[in-house]
């Protein structure tokens, strides 16, 4: 017997064909927070996205937390100045009874008041994703802290759209997705649409736009973009204030008054001014591996 004629006949084809993941418990949504998932692939910068969105959503004079769903547990990096403890890790240490914690045990404070926490991840080659972030809501949920939040962030592992890290999705108001102007980073932006697009048949979760991040042109992205009917929300361009600012275990907001920080911060408070204000949902319709090629590939 397969692992799918196992699968109880309600949670099939849920989330797409083929598909035996388990819906969200009804008591682990989230509600009165707007709450976006920041997706990419692996290196593109989604972390140094979200957290300067974090912090521009915060410069807004919102409430803000952001949870890092990578096991290098770095997302909230620059935003708090030091690596933190992942809740999985805490959870270990008082034998997984979540009753022992504190909040104060796996919630630290980041630049302008964001709260960060690190979900952290299984160890590799063991257990789920999905799990990790299910058992974190449910953590800030018990201790009531996200009853006084505007935004939630999620800065979700690599491009990776397993069920584990869709998970997630299952929270989203919007997917956001971070892309640069190359083959390789919008081949993923198209799986990651997918991914986006089989959720949204059961979940909220509608996608936003992409950010065309680290990158000089975006001529490639936008190609894309119209093609699929999606679109081109904010450009980073390729600058070194970027790099640096991550090197100084800083957001940019807390960089000196260069002309190009000056200038990334603006079209970081741009963007976390149009999101919070809400976008339309958009139904972008994926490619097929052979035309994304064609489109984009090798004359």
């Amino acid at each position: 017997m397969s692992p799918l004629d196992r699968t109880p006949p309600a949670l099939r084809g849920q989330d797409g064909e083929g598909s035996v993941q388990v819906h969200q418990d009804e008591g682990a949504k989230i509600e009165g927070a707007k709450v976006f998932s920041v997706y990419g692939k692996g290196g593109i910068g989604k972390s140094t996205t979200s957290s300067n969105l974090s912090a521009a959503f915060s410069m807004l004079g919102k409430r803000v937390l952001q949870i890092g769903c990578d096991p290098k547990h770095d997302s909230t990096f620059t935003l708090t100045g030091m690596l933190q403890p992942t809740v999985i890790d805490i959870l270990k240490e008082v034998d997984f009874h979540p009753e022992e914690l504190r909040p104060e045990d796996f919630v630290s404070e980041g630049f302008n008041g964001v709260k960060c926490v690190e979900a952290g991840g299984p160890p590799a080659g063991t257990g789920c994703g999905g799990y990790v972030v299910g058992q974190t809501v449910k953590l800030l949920k018990q201790h009531h802290l996200l009853e006084e939040t505007d935004v939630v962030i999620f800065d979700v592992l690599g491009d990776v759209v397993c069920g584990g890290f869709a998970a997630p999705l299952q929270h989203a108001d919007r997917a956001l997705i971070v892309t640069a102007n190359d083959f390789d980073s919008i081949y993923a932006m198209n799986r990651i649409i997918a991914a986006v697009q089989a959720k949204s048949k059961n979940y909220k979760v509608r996608l936003a736009g992409c950010v065309a991040n680290r990158s000089k042109e975006t001529n490639e992205v936008d190609r894309y973009c119209d093609t699929v009917g999606f679109h081109r929300i904010a450009h980073m361009p390729d600058v070194d204030a970027i790099r640096r600012s991550r090197l100084k275990k800083k957001t940019l907001f807390e960089m000196d008054d260069e002309e190009d920080i000056v200038r990334c911060r603006a079209e970081y408070m741009r963007l976390a001014q149009l999101l919070y204000d809400g976008t339309e949902g958009m139904a972008p319709a994926p490619m097929e591996d052979r035309d994304i090629f064609e489109l984009l590939g090798f004359d």
